[in-house]
């Protein structure tokens, strides 16, 4: 693990994995998850030439809180990160929660970004024509309800899940998270995202469920992608269609049979065409 400090005096715990000389991409993990969340099966990097660099969000694992953070926070400290690994333009990618965080650091430094992958993505809680918790599971939906409210009422809605039996998850959901080679991985990413506490959590939903991002995806001008399944009801499709629709150079990748979890099937694709050149 590295450390880089912030200008605020904040430290972002950074990972890397894969070639140390080869092509970087910055990932963006999903909520909540922390730096040790990636693609499991590591070979792919190197059969890629992927240096891929991981980061705890403020308030995950490693990562110094940063009270009151909104989406677009996340662009200067991809910066940062950048800056310290000695970075200038570089691919992007972000998973689930970790999408509009990617997105975010597109639009506010588009000079940095050669392509941005986003799979699973959220699209803003003011999407227009968005019916944003149309499709959404339970606990997304509580979620949701709660950081209409504010902060304090994510903390507490958090708190009180995890005390109780958590909803089981869909069918489609748990065919892949059972697999040996994710759970592994997943688990212990999990468990580091939570080990100081749920601040970080309560932080992300806050600022992706209920507040402005503080950027438009539509100033994006990177070739992006998205993916996103059909069966996902953790983020329904519509979001993914609805950010397709908003960004001008985005493709949308549609896969009906998959759930949100499919994302780890569709990534060897995703990364080799955000390293590749056509």
């Amino acid at each position: 693990m590295r450390e880089v400090i912030t200008d605020d005096r904040r430290t972002l715990a950074v990972e890397e994995w894969g070639e140390p000389a080869g092509t970087p991409v910055v990932y963006l993990h999903g909520s909540p998850m922390s730096r040790l969340a990636r693609y499991p099966d590591e070979s792919l990097f190197h059969q890629l030439g992927i240096r891929l660099i991981t980061f705890d969000r403020p308030g995950f694992g490693c990562s110094t809180p940063k009270p009151g953070r909104r989406v677009v926070d996340a662009a200067e400290d991809v910066a940062t990160i950048a800056d310290a690994l000695g970075l200038d333009r570089f691919p992007v990618f972000g998973v689930s929660g970790g999408g509009p965080h990617a997105l975010a650091f597109a639009a506010r430094f588009p000079e940095r970004v050669t392509r941005l992958g986003a799979m699973a993505s959220l699209a803003p809680r003011d999407a227009a024509g968005l019916d944003w918790t149309a499709g959404m599971n339970e606990g997304n939906r509580r979620s949701a309800a709660a950081a209409l409210i504010g902060r304090q009422a994510v903390g507490d809605h958090l708190a009180r899940a995890g005390s109780a039996e958590p909803p089981p998850l869909p069918a489609v959901e748990q065919a892949v998270l059972s697999r040996p080679e994710i759970s592994a991985m997943f688990g212990p990413a999990f468990k580091e995202a939570v080990r100081p506490g749920l601040d970080g959590w309560a932080d992300d939903v806050t600022a992706l469920f209920g507040t402005e991002w503080g950027f438009d995806p539509a100033h994006i001008t990177a070739p992006v992608r998205l993916w996103h399944g059909g069966l996902d009801t953790l983020v329904p499709p519509a979001h993914g269609e609805w950010l397709a629709a908003r960004i001008p150079t985005a493709t949308l990748i549609r896969q009906r049979d998959a759930g949100h979890a499919g994302h780890f099937a569709a990534t060897p694709e995703m990364l080799a065409w955000l390293v590749g050149e056509d």
